[in-house]
């Protein structure tokens, strides 16, 4: 847990730097190829990759490298201080069920380490999540719900004329959350010209940062609300959240996560679908269209809030995490934050309770219930939300469903894979 709190802090400052700076890519790389274009085999088929080492876009020669491969997160060979004459080598792999065969090379040049990844999946369409479906999960979150809606929104709204401009009003609002006094703060734009429009909204990834709300999907065309999931202003500057995330919220996803009350992500997912009541309310909806998208943490609260609020009319996740999480308790890759991975079976024994409530904070268990379009996209290269995990829950879902799979993608996106889902939510806004 410590290592992924650090990488989200690193995350979080490497998106300052300068941009002034101009740095672009790195003149030695690692590429790791399959034989197969669409990286995809079928069980028992064997893939051949073949990595080659650059400098310059030519082969480096006596490149020293370490490589692992076997099944993703849990690699079955592990080699150290190999060397590569031309800077090449070939590799093969196969697997005896479905699943996501991973190599990852690793080269030492200059003292400095470089890393290359590709990831085969053998008959993914097959892959079958494992998590257990509580037998009162629909009443836990029906009464969670009815709960949470006898605390008034008493909504309130700040403009932003700094972010405003002739086609968008943009606010910083918040309304009530589970109980009195717990709000849910976000930035809300709104077209300017008076009518009723159709409604995004945006539910974050993990982290704790600002947002500056969404003047670009659609402006003027539609409403758009993105959330925090904190319960704090989202306007200080990032210095604000930072000391958050490495003081009172330092790995807030394990808070409560052995009691399904107590969870940080009780508070947050009610968040969600408070949220859709607030966009409801607002005169400027046009009544008939809400979206939910997110990546990451968004994508797990995108599938959450479709699941719990049948008014969402469509959902866009990308690389959705917090899905499978007891996977790893049968050795097979699991969602992050991976609660459960590598644990010994004395430290699961002491985690009865926590494996129990992480099945009401499953995203395999909510996408059963979306019965709406749904546009999931993800990349077989993540090693932060296992493709595992994203195929097995996609493979779950039984409403109208689009795949689109970026392979190469590690956890972030391609423009053209960003560019694809902001044309798929326009087109089921009808805002084209």
């Amino acid at each position: 847990m410590k290592k992924t709190c650090f990488l989200l802090l690193l995350m979080s400052l490497l998106g300052l730097l300068p941009s002034e700076a101009q740095i672009r890519g790195k003149n030695i790389k690692v590429t790791v190829v399959p034989d197969h274009q669409d990286w995809n085999y079928e069980v028992g088929q064997t893939a051949q990759f073949k990595v080659s080492v650059t400098k310059s876009s030519t082969l480096l020669d006596n490149v020293t490298i370490d490589y692992e491969a076997g099944p993703e997160m849990y690699p079955e060979v592990e080699k150290k201080g190999v060397v590569l004459k031309d800077g090449t080598m070939t590799w093969k792999g196969k697997m005896s069920k479905p699943g996501f065969y991973r190599l990852t090379v690793t080269a030492h040049v200059g003292g400095k380490d470089y890393k290359g990844s590709c990831t085969a999946a053998f008959s993914p369409e097959k892959l079958k999540p494992t998590t257990v479906e509580p037998e009162d999960f629909d009443q836990f979150w029906a009464k969670t719900l009815e709960e949470a809606r006898w605390t008034a929104l008493m909504p309130q709204r700040e403009l932003l004329p700094e972010r405003s401009n002739e086609e968008v009003n943009v606010y910083q609002v918040s309304f009530q959350n589970i109980r009195w006094g717990s709000r849910t703060y976000g930035i809300l734009s709104v077209p300017t010209k008076p009518g009723k429009y159709p409604a995004l909204l945006r539910v974050p990834g993990a982290g704790v940062r600002p947002y500056s709300g969404d003047t670009y999907t659609a402006p003027g065309k539609a409403i758009v609300l993105e959330i925090g999931i904190h319960g704090v202003d989202v306007t200080h500057p990032q210095r604000f959240y930072d000391d958050l995330m490495q003081g009172a919220l330092n790995c807030y996803w394990d808070f409560g996560m052995d009691n399904r009350d107590r969870s940080y992500y009780k508070r947050v997912v009610v968040g969600c679908v408070r949220s859709v009541d607030y966009i409801a309310s607002l005169p400027e909806w046009d009544g008939k269209t809400i979206g939910v998208t997110g990546a990451s943490q968004g994508g797990f609260l995108s599938y959450a809030t479709a699941a719990l609020d049948k008014r969402i009319t469509f959902v866009a996740a990308v690389h959705p995490a917090l899905c499978d999480h007891t996977a790893s308790l049968k050795g097979i890759a699991c969602g992050w934050p991976h609660y459960f991975y590598k644990m010994t079976n004395e430290e699961l024994k002491a985690k009865s309770d926590m494996v129990e409530t992480s099945r009401y904070y499953d995203g395999v268990n909510f996408v059963r219930r979306i019965k709406c379009p749904t546009w999931v996209s993800f990349g077989y290269n993540d090693d932060v939300v296992p493709p595992t995990t994203a195929y097995a829950t996609y493979n779950t879902l039984t409403c109208p469903k689009t795949l689109s799979i970026y392979q190469q993608t590690s956890h972030f996106w391609y423009q053209e894979q960003w560019d694809e889902w902001q044309q798929w939510m326009k087109k089921q806004m009808n805002v084209e």
